[in-house]
């Protein structure tokens, strides 16, 4: 049994905020300075700030969001009274928290929005033993990718002095089929299904989308049912949610890593016959097919086997892809539970900021 000096036992936490109902009154940004008030009172000056820029007023609400769940992962998490929650950035840009005594980030999290909906995945606490080492190198390990994983010559940089690295990696991402669907289509009808993929082919590795645009159909006849009579603007938004999918599994593990889907390194990682969950209504339960955890990621040819992810639906129109890795040794990270995600309410994270 657990002493009751023992931390606590480190688990993944993920939770959503939904801003589509938030302060409806708000029809411009700067009526959420009047409206949103209380809420940005709990915010410092620039952050204040970095939500009043938005034109759009849906944009500036995910923004806040974003802000108060970063500050209630750390204030309750770490734990720390919400004034001393300061969220820094590291030399990747990635938003952090550092213990100002240790240098330690006692709260590792990570940050996604798509179509009002706010989401953060973060893990506390976690300390493997100092004389663990990682059993499979990764290129992942330092703010960029050695030149060659077989080479053994590469040194991760050092992190700043004052600055120690996150035992915990964390990476999520979001996205929504319908926000853009009428664009999509549009695309569909006009330039044809490879031309769309295409587009984007700069952050696919070649395999992504040779199999979008040619293999998509046949390996996942769950998305296309030959005996519903499907229609061609059907058939193209099963496309369409493969696409989505393969994002967000992607961005989900660039992010995860620091990096931007600007890294030189992107057509080298490859999502292998990724399949998306079906849509699912909001409520429904967690388990089964559309909470997908055997995910096939290979790196420069090599099976990457140190990262977990899940990818899930989250009601009919969004999925959500959450990576987490523990570089120092891997099992750690690989035994923890994804999927499930709490929604929470405003009111009780404006409570808690008020309370702590």
């Amino acid at each position: 049994m657990p002493s009751a000096t023992e931390p606590p036992k480190p688990i993944p936490v993920q939770w959503i905020l939904d801003t589509r109902s938030w302060y409806p009154e708000a029809t411009q940004t700067k009526q959420l300075a009047i409206h949103a008030s209380r809420a940005l009172s709990l915010l410092n000056e620039t952050e204040r700030a970095g939500v009043l820029k938005y034109f759009h007023v849906r944009d500036a609400k995910m923004a806040l969001a974003s802000s108060l769940l970063k500050h209630y992962a750390v204030s309750k998490l770490a734990p720390v009274p919400w004034r001393s929650s300061t969220i820094t950035r590291d030399a990747r840009t990635k938003p952090i928290y550092r213990d100002p005594v240790t240098g330690t980030q006692p709260v590792s999290f990570n940050v996604t929005h798509q179509a009002g909906l706010v989401a953060l995945v973060a893990v506390a606490h976690y300390q493997p033993p100092p004389s663990t080492q990682s059993t499979t190198p990764s290129p992942f390990t330092s703010p960029s990718p050695p030149p060659s994983l077989s080479s053994g010559t590469a040194t991760p940089s050092p992190p700043p002095p004052d600055v120690l690295p996150a035992s915990v990696e964390t990476g999520i991402d979001l996205v929504c089929t319908s926000e853009r669907r009428a664009r999509d289509h549009q695309i569909l009808d006009t330039e044809g299904w490879s031309a769309f993929v295409d587009m984007h082919a700069d952050v696919f590795a070649p395999g992504e989308a040779y199999y979008l645009k040619y293999q998509i159909l046949s390996s996942i006849p769950s998305l296309f049912p030959r005996d519903a009579g499907l229609s061609l603007e059907q058939i193209n938004d099963g496309k369409l949610r493969a696409f989505y999918a393969l994002w967000a599994l992607r961005e989900a593990y660039v992010k995860l890593t620091g990096e931007a889907l600007l890294a030189e390194w992107l057509k080298e990682l490859e999502f292998v016959r990724f399949r998306p969950p079906l849509p699912v209504p909001l409520s429904s339960d967690e388990q089964g097919d559309q909470v997908i955890k055997k995910i096939d990621v290979k790196f420069r040819g090599r099976q990457v086997d140190d990262v977990n992810m899940c990818l899930k639906s989250l009601g009919e129109d969004y999925m959500i892809c959450t990576a987490v890795r523990t570089p120092a040794r891997k099992e750690d990270g690989l035994g923890w539970d994804l999927g499930r995600y709490e929604v929470l309410r405003l009111e009780d994270l404006l409570d808690w900021a008020e309370g702590h």
